[in-house]
């Protein structure tokens, strides 16, 4: 663990997930979408916008962190991305550039462990639908309970993600601890095994850490929608996901955003 004032990181994007139901992962369907190929995932961009925190306080921002970051332009599969981060009034500001593009901002800060995980009991669980219906204003209304299958972190699983966010973090490895972009994937579970989504996209999180995971843990997400709403022409939805190892331990807390229905699909089946 070290203290700079400031720190710069690379990485090479990799888009883990060009070959996924959501088409804004493919080149092609991401080129007629205006883009300039398939989406790198904002959970791996966050993945790499954790690295400066986890270099900063170590172990104890995975037990009770807070990450709060938006994804404001595409990272491209194969470009490099800068992350850096300085310090701030009660944490680190995160910036994450690509070609010289502002792609992602954040701000992390580290608790005194005061804080208290929300209590399981009160977030409903949900077994995901055989049939899943349409994303749409009813099936992602407001109140609505959202769940997933069980997921277990393996070793091999693990290890995997660690090369492919290309994390040079010697202590996930070390103490067999869960990546949080990892974790963060689960909330993406939440929309996509509960509803069929045309081409869609992650636009931000705000992240509570309450307990470091564990490889081997077996994890759910219970979340609740909290919003469902317009802006500049997209339908958005804002998922409220608490992030379960086992049963019975609160991992996260996550405010998850994604632009469900993109404006350049409004009107279309």
């Amino acid at each position: 663990m070290s203290t700079p004032s400031s720190m710069s990181y690379r990485v090479e994007a990799y888009n883990l997930s060009h070959a996924s139901e959501n088409k804004i992962h493919d080149d092609t369907v991401a080129q007629k979408l205006g883009f300039s190929g398939g989406l790198v995932p904002g959970v791996e961009v966050y993945a790499y916008a954790c690295h400066p925190a986890v270099a900063r306080w170590g172990r104890a921002w995975l037990e009770r962190g807070r990450m709060q970051c938006r994804f404001l332009k595409p990272v491209y599969d194969g470009r490099i991305a800068v992350v850096t981060a300085h310090e701030a009034t009660g944490g680190l500001e995160v910036e994450v550039e690509s070609e010289g593009v502002l792609c992602a901002t954040g701000h992390a800060s580290l608790g005194d462990g005061s804080a208290r995980p929300p209590s399981i009991g009160d977030y409903e669980g949900r077994t995901p639908p055989a049939d899943r219906p349409p994303a749409d204003e009813t099936s992602l209304a407001a109140g609505i309970w959202l769940g997933i299958r069980p997921f277990a972190l393996t070793a091999d699983f693990a290890a995997q993600y660690l090369r492919d966010v290309r994390e040079t973090d010697p202590i996930y490895a070390d103490e067999r601890l869960a990546h949080p972009g990892a974790l963060l994937r689960l909330c993406n579970l939440a929309l996509r095994e509960n509803v069929v989504l045309a081409p869609w996209i992650h636009t931000g999180s705000k992240v509570a850490n309450f307990s470091a995971a564990r490889v081997g843990d077996e994890f759910t997400v219970r979340a609740r929608v909290a919003a469902n709403y317009e802006k500049k022409g997209h339908r958005l939805v804002d998922l409220d996901c608490l992030i379960i190892a086992n049963g019975h331990t609160a991992v996260a807390q996550v405010l998850h955003t994604a632009v469900y229905r993109l404006r350049q699909l409004a009107g279309t089946s």
